[in-house]
């Protein structure tokens, strides 16, 4: 049994905080960013549209999100969420997004990955957690590999970035695989 179901090695998972909007808002002002953590037009969004999108999102019982703190010193450096839950099928999608740079490569992804993996299947009692990753964010495919996902499949050339063409990469994970890795 854990000991903090909301605490990992180096985060911790915390709702929502007033000033967050603003910092993730700064974020948005990185195109690399925008071009990992979404297929869709790299368009920054606003703090009021970020505070917005939040609002919008925090009485479904389909989306769970979380701000990604560190536990040294509380510092905001990502989102993780389970969204498109189906209950009937103890299935749902994940998305993470490590906003600065310069916490990026230093275990903090495979950490809130952990985390988040752990609140699916022990708190929400999930049994698959899927995700789709561009084929060229290959620091995001490491650290899915890395806690247990496995490739299923792509969705080839869905992805269309300064001319040329990539794959939308599928990958899973089941309540038995990862917990033969925590073993």
């Amino acid at each position: 049994m854990m000991n903090d179901l909301f605490k990992g090695k180096y985060l911790k998972l915390t709702t929502e905080r007033d000033s967050d909007a603003e910092e993730m808002a700064r974020w948005q002002e990185n195109s690399d960013y925008l071009r990992k953590v979404d297929t869709d037009f790299a368009l920054p969004k606003s703090s009021a549209a970020l505070r917005e999108y939040d609002a919008s999102k925090r009485n479904g019982s389909k989306n769970f999100e979380f701000r990604l703190r560190t536990l040294d010193d509380d510092t905001l450096i990502g989102f993780v969420a389970l969204h498109s839950i189906e209950w009937n099928n103890q299935a749902c999608l994940l998305a993470i997004g490590i906003g600065d740079p310069d916490h990026r490569g230093k275990g903090y992804g495979t950490d809130a990955l952990n985390l988040i993996l752990r609140y699916a299947f022990y708190e929400l009692n999930m049994n698959r957690v899927g995700l789709d990753v561009i084929s060229y964010n290959l620091q995001a495919i490491k650290a899915y590999e890395k806690v247990g996902f496995k490739t299923e499949g792509s969705m080839r050339s869905a992805v269309l970035r300064d001319g040329k063409k990539y794959d939308r990469v599928i990958m899973g994970i089941l309540r038995d695989e990862w917990l033969k890795m925590q073993n």
